[in-house]
């Protein structure tokens, strides 16, 4: 593994969750910190822990990435502070689950604006040094959904098509430039996610034991910092479901149709 030793690392939505998680890890080898989310309280309690466990630098700066004026200023303030950023984990973002029919156009915007415009308004806003030095990466914590759409996920999905669709473009976009783009796509994940998305809790009583540990996705993620990984896909076994989809859609609807409608 390269090291982070000294590693200038933006992390959006790391209030919480994976976001968090990925923090720790970072912190514990010797990455510096720029810690991004809504809440600053949770923030603050999280850059005090690290900086009092590591001897690093934690930056915390509350920052809703749905607002595309807001990122442009505390990107401006975050990068005239650390000069420049050496990895972006664009991790904020959330669901709603909804019948297509049922799904307001307020939620509907909202997931689009935090999951995907914000997700590429960041990006902006680091592209450009990363360019100048010739370094750096990106990564953008997408989901299985985005590879495998099911019922009452149709606004989700779209967003986290829409996050493939554009990592992968911009891949080969910056692969002269020695700019490593990663994207990371987890089946559901034990966070509190599913408060907002799963408000029944319908989907969580029946996928609870196919969780994945947010400690343990984040492992995944920071162990591939600074390579040249194209995807991380998690679980295994989801990652080959994704493939089979790919190959024989009309089956893998047909047959999985008692799966997918669990939500």
């Amino acid at each position: 593994m390269p090291s982070l030793t000294g590693k200038n690392i933006i992390i959006t939505g790391a209030s919480g969750g994976i976001g968090a998680e990925i923090a720790r890890l970072c912190a514990a080898r010797g990455a510096n910190l720029v810690l991004l989310a809504r809440s600053i309280d949770k923030l603050e309690i999280l850059k005090k822990e690290l900086q009092s466990t590591y001897a690093i630098n934690v930056h915390a700066q509350q920052l809703d990435v749905s607002d595309t004026e807001a990122i442009k200023a505390v990107f401006f303030e975050v990068l005239s502070d650390i000069r420049y950023a050496d990895i972006l984990v664009n991790n904020a973002g959330f669901g709603i689950f909804d019948y297509a029919h049922e799904a307001k156009i307020d939620d509907i915007k909202s997931m689009f604006d935090v999951n995907v415009i914000g997700l590429m308004a960041c990006t902006s806003m680091v592209l450009p040094g990363m360019k100048q030095r010739r370094s750096g990466h990106i990564i953008n914590i997408a989901s299985q959904a985005g590879k495998i759409a099911t019922p009452k996920s149709s606004v989700y999905s779209a967003s986290k098509h829409a996050v493939l669709g554009y990592t992968n473009s911009l891949r080969m976009e910056v692969a002269d430039d020695n700019i490593f783009v990663t994207s990371v796509n987890p089946g559901p994940i034990a966070t509190n996610f599913f408060e907002v998305a799963d408000k029944q809790g319908t989907y969580v009583k029946n996928v609870k034991r196919y969780m994945l540990k947010p400690e343990y996705v984040a492992k995944q993620v920071v162990d591939r910092m600074m390579t040249t990984t194209r995807e991380i896909n998690l679980p295994r076994w989801m990652s080959s479901g994704s493939i089979f989809y790919t190959l024989f859609p009309r089956i893998f609807e047909r047959f999985g149709k008692k799966v997918f409608n669990q939500k």
